[in-house]
């Protein structure tokens, strides 16, 4: 029988200026090594987001590591990625279920948008990867990834924040201060540390100062650690069946768009890391995510993503084998396995989650503006400037359109249909002259302390870029491939 994998030397580490392809593999000892490697960068965002969905960490742990075995296998292990838990429904579950009281109508239409995600790239894979920008050019997806960030405001102001603004305060300004001093990887974790600092820190305040007040009078401590004692080592997480209800879809679809374009931008980066042609594999790649949170959500767990953490550490490793990302996964499900593990991720205080969320939230706000910068979307041409416009107000102001007492469209979902319709009825009906034309990158270098998140629409730093390769930001693909001789 073939081998997965050829053994890459003599399965050392490669010297300077070479790689190892995704068909190969260093030793199985260094290949475990390199999936736990993998397993840190994605953890800390892995569990924050279903945290901040009302969903289970444990679970979203465990289905992360199903989820990326099922992806490698359907993109025929040339994609080395990893699935994590998504950022891009944050914002749906909020509004869906306020601090986290019915998470079976969060899973319910998640599971629908993974389902017609997974529709979305069987399309793409048959017609081409040039359907992603024209359907959802980076203009209309910087709008949406933006909604989706920062109609979140509320949710930190009002859920999290009140809580303990002090101990949110301090962790709010560790977070800000790693993610620039911090380098390397380090600086990619820095909410993960954030967390670790903010609960060491709540923890010495109830030593020092007592247990805090809360919002509704009374008081309680800020770390409350009892669950972890009575929880077992090993055992399954809890699941539960998902609930479908039609506006709580509607609500969640529009991170579809969002989905679409980080997988397509992660697909073209690790495209040019590897020098491999991945443009007929990225329908597959957008339609095995989409598989994944269907399957995720349908157990209770968490939507997944590609994670921009894991393309960083193959920048700065060189190694691009999907074998580490099997070690990874297969480490993923052992830690889900963890109740305990659960229990004390569910023990985070409040008041830090008020702080990580500040920043947090924002951040996947800008990566929509990111987008715009990164592709010089024209903002002095109306057809461009105007469903734009009333999208963003429209999605984060909560404008509310009703057509029956029960049925009623709000929030992200109405301005994401106002930018989305919006931008191809004036597409189509402006002249010529005033139609906006498909720009790439600015081509400028990547500033700053980079991302910190797998939230999707994100980058390798460019400090870790492996010298003499790029890793394109750019939320869609830019040129089309051959197709794939062997379509479903």
């Amino acid at each position: 029988m073939k081998p997965i994998w050829k053994l890459y030397g003599d399965g050392g580490a490669p010297p300077p200026g070479e790689v190892v392809a995704p068909g190969e593999r260093l030793s199985w000892g260094r290949t475990a090594g390199l999936g736990a490697q993998h397993v840190v960068a994605m953890f800390g965002a892995t569990f924050v987001f279903p945290l901040m969905m009302g969903l289970d960490p444990n679970l979203a742990i465990m289905m992360s590591g199903l989820a990326t075995i099922l992806f490698l296998l359907i993109v025929r292990n040339r994609i080395p990625s990893y699935l994590g838990s998504s950022a891009s429904f944050v914002g749906a579950a909020a509004l869906i279920s306020p601090g986290g009281a019915n998470p079976a109508l969060v899973t319910g239409a998640v599971c629908v948008a993974g389902i017609v995600l997974a529709l979305s790239g069987w399309a793409i894979h048959l017609i081409g990867p040039k359907a992603v920008l024209a359907a959802f050019p980076p203009a209309v997806t910087g709008a949406v990834v933006m909604l989706i960030g920062f109609n979140l405001a509320p949710v930190v102001a009002d859920s999290y924040w009140p809580f303990d603004q002090w101990i949110g305060l301090a962790t709010m300004a560790f977070v800000i201060l790693a993610t620039v001093l911090l380098r390397g990887f380090a600086g990619r974790i820095a909410i993960l540390l954030g967390l670790v600092f903010g609960f060491a820190l709540s923890w010495l305040a109830d030593l020092l100062a007592g247990p805090a007040a809360l919002p509704d009078g009374g008081t309680a401590p800020r770390v409350d650690l009892s669950a972890v004692g009575e929880a077992a080592w090993f055992g399954l997480p809890e699941l539960h069946a998902p609930e479908f209800q039609v506006s709580a879809a509607l609500v969640a679809l529009p991170a579809v768009i969002a989905l679409i374009a980080e997988n397509a931008g992660h697909v073209k980066a690790v495209q040019e890391m590897t020098g491999d042609d991945l443009d007929p594999y990225m329908g597959r790649a957008i339609a095995a995510d989409g598989i994944a949170t269907a399957l995720s959500s349908a157990v209770g767990g968490a939507p997944t993503t590609t994670y921009a953490e894991n393309i960083g550490v193959m920048a700065a490793t060189r190694v691009y084998s999907t074998a580490a990302y099997y070690a990874a996964a297969l480490a993923a499900i052992l830690f889900g396995l963890c109740p305990k593990f659960g229990a004390l991720v569910a023990a985070v205080p409040e008041g830090v989650l008020g702080g990580i969320t500040v920043v947090l939230y924002g951040m996947i706000g800008l990566l929509g503006a990111k987008i715009w910068v990164e592709n010089r979307v024209d903002f002095g041409n109306p057809v461009v400037l105007v469903p734009l416009a009333a999208g963003l107000i429209a999605g984060i102001g909560g404008v509310r359109l009703e057509f029956t007492e029960a049925f009623a469209v709000e929030g992200i979902a109405l301005g994401t249909f106002i930018t989305l319709a919006g931008y191809h009825l004036l597409y189509r009906l402006a002249p010529e002259s005033m139609r906006p034309r498909p720009a790439g990158p600015a081509e400028v270098p990547a500033q700053g302390a980079g991302t910190v998140l797998g939230t999707g629409s994100d980058a390798v730093r460019a400090e870790d870029a492996e010298p003499g390769r790029g890793a394109p930001d750019a939320p869609g693909p830019e040129s089309g491939g051959e197709a794939d001789p062997e379509r479903p």
